[in-house]
């Protein structure tokens, strides 16, 4: 008897179902693999120091150039500073007169005073934006378009209201100007903190609000947002405070003015976003005027690509070829224009032709 296989038998091995030889995936890996296979956002350009250097230069004219608008109105001026001292002195927050007695009684107090409204106004916050440049470049836009948002606010301020600091009020209101008392010691004179002969250049009365603390301000949230370690994050809070008494106790300002100079960084703070995003605006629509021009300078100046190779109306290249697609149009008639040589297709040649004739 013939013996046949059983059909449980298979003579190799059974094939694996195509699900079955598929990897078991996790879910978690399957919103990996989602997240790795989601397009990335563009990254944003990163800000370039030529660009960036002569924005700061023209803020910095802006600011300097504000400052001497309304350094004629001295009795108005005059008028603001008694005024704000009055209201000091009704709420009792008028802090300036001790604090200008300490620094004018004591030099060890007053010199290095002195030495930090002269300078450090000018050092601290430009080196705080290029380290901003440097090493949080994400977040350079933002915090330098806050900066110069709030510095063009403070000048509104020193416009509308011109404000005769305490140091050049009547010596009856009991202030004195340490900047002309320890002149001696430092590069300044007896005007503001402009070097000597220089003070005619300067607007003595742009006292509120106070940008010197304000920027001082913007530098301690740079310090304590930024800062990697507990020093930087102790000079974040110590270098506005410390702003706040030397300026008062230099009789630079009021304490008011250094409230309302935090007040303008508030401010500016809250206009940063709609400014860069009006900034971003303008660009785009600067960009689209001048695609045009930008375009014919890189292509030489001639909007038309084939420049000079143009054919006037009727006239042909020589030996170039044309279809005729008219009526009486043969499609077997040899080109006017095929040259010497040229056969036309279906046609004999002249020389078959005659041939031809003459066998007949």
């Amino acid at each position: 008897m013939a013996q046949t296989e059983s059909p449980d038998i298979e003579a190799g091995p059974r094939p694996v179902p195509e699900r079955e030889q598929r990897p078991q995936v996790r879910p978690h890996q399957d919103r990996d693999r989602v997240r790795d296979r989601a397009p990335e956002k563009p990254a944003r350009t990163r800000a370039r120091w030529w660009t960036e250097l002569p924005l700061i230069v023209v803020v910095y004219v802006a600011y300097s150039a504000g400052r001497l608008i309304v350094r004629g109105d001295v009795p108005g001026a005059v008028d603001h500073g008694l005024a704000i001292l009055r209201v000091e002195k009704t709420l009792h927050i008028n802090a300036e007169h001790p604090l200008n007695r300490l620094f004018t009684q004591h030099a060890w107090a007053g010199v290095p005073a002195d030495f930090w409204y002269a300078s450090l106004h000018y050092i601290v916050t430009p080196a705080i934006l290029v380290w901003m440049f440097r090493a949080h470049a994400e977040q350079y836009r933002r915090v330098r378009t806050w900066l110069m948002t709030s510095t063009f606010l403070g000048l509104i301020g020193f416009t509308l209201l011109p404000t005769c600091p305490p140091r050049l009020l009547h010596p009856a209101h009991g202030f004195v100007d340490t900047m002309a008392q320890y002149s001696s010691y430092g590069w300044w004179g007896g005007e503001a903190s402009a070097p000597r002969g220089m003070g005619g250049m300067t607007n003595q009365y742009a006292a509120m609000p106070s940008l010197h603390v304000g920027w001082a301000l913007w530098c301690g949230v740079m310090l304590w947002r930024h800062g990697r370690t507990p020093v930087a994050r102790v000079a974040g809070v110590a270098y506005p405070l410390l702003t706040t008494i030397v300026v008062m106790g230099t009789a630079n300002h009021y304490l008011l003015d250094a409230v309302a100079g935090a007040v303008v960084m508030g401010v500016g703070l809250l206009l940063a976003g709609p400014v860069m995003r009006l900034a971003a605006v303008l660009r785009t629509v600067l960009a689209a005027r001048l695609a045009p021009v930008v375009a014919a300078v890189r292509g030489g100046g001639s909007p038309i690509v084939s420049g000079g190779c143009q054919t006037s109306a009727g006239e042909r290249i020589p030996r170039q070829r044309e279809t005729r697609h008219g009526p009486g149009a043969e499609p077997s008639a040899a080109p006017a224009d095929a040259g010497d040589g040229a056969a036309g297709r279906g046609l004999p040649r002249s020389s078959a032709a005659e041939s031809l004739g003459n066998a007949g």
